[in-house]
């Protein structure tokens, strides 16, 4: 059964950091995209980071140079760096599992996703 289980979520002032994690189990955790999206507040599902099975690694542009995705690999967790935090990245953040290789920032593609933690950033 495949689960995922992200943590770190919170509220910070604009201008700080947040590291959120992600613990898989149930699947091949090394050989499988993953990746990282997340919903605000009456808006769809957005991309943000994604991570394949050979560590190539993608963001959006919006996030670029202060996020930073990462995969351990012994431990089976999936992790997103974030500094800077504006207030416009408020939103649920989840957790993605099974993406198609190099198609990570297309949310509707995972096969699996978390029940998600809150990011709020205040001004």
């Amino acid at each position: 059964q495949v689960k995922l289980v992200e943590s770190g979520g919170g509220s910070v002032q604009a201008g700080g950091s947040l590291r959120l994690s992600c613990v898989a189990s149930g699947f091949s955790f090394s050989s499988t995209c993953m990746g990282w999206f997340r919903e605000p507040p009456g808006q769809e599902r957005e991309p943000v980071a994604a991570i394949d099975s050979d560590g190539s690694v993608s963001y959006v542009y919006d996030v670029k140079g202060r996020f930073t995705i990462s995969k351990d690999n012994a431990d089976n967790t999936l992790a997103l760096q974030m500094t800077t935090l504006k207030p416009e990245d408020s939103a649920v953040y989840y957790c993605g599992a099974g993406c198609p290789y190099g198609q990570g920032l297309y949310p509707t593609l995972y096969q699996f996703s978390g029940q998600g933690t809150q990011v709020t950033v205040s001004s």
